[in-house]
């Protein structure tokens, strides 16, 4: 229900007269703070929106080289929107950034790629339900958010938004 209501709004499909419409801003930044478990979205210096979320199945410590499970930490871009994903919705990072690339060269791995802020998948696998998504980190590195969330962020976010992704 809160997913249909949040898609009307966000569509200004809303039963609501127009000049009562929520008016979502396109924000400055993102900021994620792995510990916290949350996602900030920026605006004008200000928090906007926060969001919980799940990282990857490694969630301390900076992503060293693919396959790790770990969730960068560092100073990335918003590098693409996949509307296709097979989860709701997925932004990629720019990572790996040039620091992480000189990283993986000199340590002679690859340094890994793909690492999205999304939603849940849109068909859940191995028998899991919907609900273990929401309660223990999962992804193989990646932030996701629930679906509601997603489709926040997603009307709220454009290409070359700088995402900072703390400890």
């Amino acid at each position: 229900m809160a997913f249909c209501l949040v898609l009307g709004i966000c569509l200004g499909v809303a039963s609501a007269p127009a000049a009562e419409t929520a008016v979502l801003p396109v924000i400055d930044s993102i900021t994620v703070d792995k510990s916290l478990r949350r996602l900030y979205l920026i605006k004008d210096g200000e928090t906007v929106r926060t969001f919980p979320i799940t990282l990857g199945l490694a969630p301390r410590g900076h992503k060293m080289r693919e396959g790790d499970y770990r969730t960068p930490e560092g100073d990335y871009h918003i590098s693409a929107r996949k509307p296709d994903s097979s989860y709701m919705l997925a932004l990629q990072i720019s990572y790996p950034n040039e620091s992480d690339r000189t990283r993986a060269e000199q340590a002679e791995v690859p340094a890994g790629g793909l690492i999205m802020v999304h939603g849940r998948p849109i068909r859940p696998t191995n028998g899991r339900d919907r609900n273990y998504y929401s309660t223990r980190d999962w992804t193989d590195g990646c932030i996701a958010v629930s679906n509601a969330a997603m489709l926040e962020i997603w009307m709220m976010t454009r290409i070359g938004t700088p995402i900072t992704i703390k400890p």
